[in-house]
């Protein structure tokens, strides 16, 4: 990428345009199943350059360079388009249901046409022909894969391929009687998706199915901006958006709850929902299985009908169904169909606010004094992150969103956000400082050996925060994290030593650690993220937008 950055801005450009016209044609061989498969090498005809590495050579040069600022739709605009049409406003939102309860948005969009064009001038009922025929598998990436280039080797011979079914699209019908789903594609040969069936949705559609198509972010660059925009809104790294088409009489999905918060954005005809009035699995964490709970129904539900203009916001953890009703127009003049974006706040694990305490330990552990790192010590800090990430299993508050980087650079130490994080944050750091945890985690230490348990794979990511430290230091990388193995062996071997190690350290931890500090280097870990999700996104929307 460093290479790609000295090429000249304008050459550049012209280059990556030439290549966009030479792909435009490429791509709809692809999804036409003319070229063999995406997985082989097939060439050009007109060069020597491979399919997969014309995706490749885009994708690279379609990568923002320092020179160029980011594309950005106004965070303020979209926060007062969804809430500030609501009775709470956005603060209220905050405080009284985000992560927590359901809440309704009566023609929110349409109280700012800017949003609601935006997102219909991007999607609109006829989606066969106007992204479906278009599209290619926007092939997932690691939530903690900050190389771009090393996301780029893993699928360099399968980028530009069709959809892929199950990952990108989803044709599916609730059938009422037995409240399972079923697909329309289930007994396809091939997991792509090629135009002959593209094609077959449209008699997927007519016999009841639901299309769903995920990853709007990286097919339209309006839906990208405004995703870009709700994610800085919530201080998150990025937001995903996808859409679903569903016909008269019909629902799509079984009732299940989600492990991300979502906002539904009712775009054309209208849709019944039934969500239940409280969590049924209290902030569950991203990526977790949903299989802990199963109903086939929504008990004790709140009820909502949206209809154009409509928002539905519902947090992680709320079982929920959505049907619609009517087979004919309406009395409004809607049809029976329904069309709707999902908006979703994917929290990853280092800015939940289990993720913050992980973040603070280690600023703290990096000044402490060279002496102090020995292994006693090392065991200590390692055990800690343990003790974190066991509390935070039985307390939620540990699994909140952390909104620290919604907080404005501007705003001062009287801002209601600050107050709020600063809040949960002197909550977080007390609950670690009275909870002795040492014997607990040490048991469970010993558990995890016998089971060959990863128990550290949820905290991987701080290695980020070692790298960039270590990069500008000029030093080795260092792993800030032991292996179980070795870690239960220091225990075994002086175990009455490293408790009182690990009680004293806690206790200075608890009693240095300062809000502000943390806050400057987690910020830095969101900006990595941020732009990797960046460069993810220029490309997959350039093998998309020609």
């Amino acid at each position: 990428m460093v290479q790609i950055e000295k090429i000249p801005l304008n050459l550049s450009r012209s280059f990556l345009a030439y290549l966009k016209e030479l792909w435009a044609k490429v791509r709809s061989h692809i999804i036409c199943n003319i070229l063999v498969t995406c997985q082989q090498e097939t060439r050009l005809n007109t060069s020597n350059i491979g399919t997969s590495s014309l995706a490749e050579s885009i994708f690279r040069l379609s990568t923002p360079s320092s020179e160029e600022p980011p594309r950005s739709f106004p965070s303020g605009i979209l926060k007062e388009g969804i809430f500030a049409s609501s009775d709470c406003g956005f603060q209220r939102f905050i405080s009284s249901h985000w992560e927590m309860s359901p809440l309704f948005i009566s023609n929110a969009l349409n109280e700012q046409a800017f949003i609601y064009d935006s997102l219909k001038q991007s999607i609109n009922r006829n989606i066969f022909s106007s992204i479906l025929q278009n599209s290619i598998s926007c092939l997932p990436i690691a939530s903690d894969e900050l190389d771009i280039l090393s996301f780029l080797k893993e699928v360099k011979h399968n980028l530009g391929c069709p959809l892929i079914y199950g990952q990108d699209i989803r044709v599916v019908k609730t059938d009422k009687d037995s409240n399972e789903e079923s697909h329309f594609f289930k007994n396809s040969s091939s997991c792509f998706l090629y135009m002959d069936d593209i094609l077959k949705c449209e008699e997927a559609y007519e016999n009841g199915y639901t299309i769903a198509l995920r990853g709007l972010e990286f097919r339209s660059e309006s839906i990208a901006d405004i995703v870009d925009a709700l994610a800085s809104i919530f201080g998150q790294p990025s937001a995903g958006a996808n859409v679903y088409l569903t016909p008269p009489i019909s629902q799509g999905l079984t009732c299940h709850y989600d492990d991300h918060c979502v906002l539904v954005c009712q775009l054309l005809g209208s849709k019944n929902w039934k969500v239940s009035s409280e969590a049924n699995v209290s902030l569950p964490r991203l990526y977790e299985s949903c299989d802990g709970v199963k109903s086939s129904k929504v008990d004790d539900a709140f009820e909502f009908c949206l209809k154009e203009g409509d928002v539905l916001y519902i947090p992680r953890g709320f079982l929920h169904e959505a049907y619609t009703v009517a087979d004919n127009k309406e009395a409004d003049g809607t049809e029976g169909f329904s069309l709707h974006l999902t908006l979703s706040i994917e929290v990853e694990p280092p800015f939940e606010w289990e993720g913050f305490a992980h973040t603070a330990v280690h600023c703290w552990n990096q000044a402490q004094p060279k002496h102090k790192h020995d292994i006693l010590n090392r065991v200590s800090v390692n055990l800690l992150h343990l003790s974190i990430k066991l509390i935070g299993n039985a307390d939620p508050i540990f699994r909140k969103a952390c909104l620290v980087a919604a907080i404005s650079s501007t705003s001062g130490t009287e801002d209601w956000l600050y107050m709020n994080q600063k809040t949960i944050f002197n909550h977080i750091i007390d609950r670690i400082d009275k909870e002795p945890r040492f014997l607990i985690s040490f048991k469970y230490l010993e558990m995890a050996v016998e089971k060959h348990e990863d128990l550290f794979q949820w905290t991987r990511w701080l290695h980020h925060i070692s790298w960039e430290e270590e990069t500008m230091e000029g030093n080795e990388t260092k792993n800030p994290l032991m292996g179980i193995e070795e870690l239960l062996h220091c225990c075994d071997c002086n175990k009455d030593e490293v408790e009182a190690t690990f009680v004293l350290m806690k206790s200075k931890f608890c009693k240095d650690i300062v809000f502000e500090v943390v806050e400057e280097r987690y910020r830095k870990l969101l900006d990595m993220y941020k732009k990797a999700r960046r460069q993810y996104t220029h490309g997959m929307l350039s093998l998309h937008c020609i």
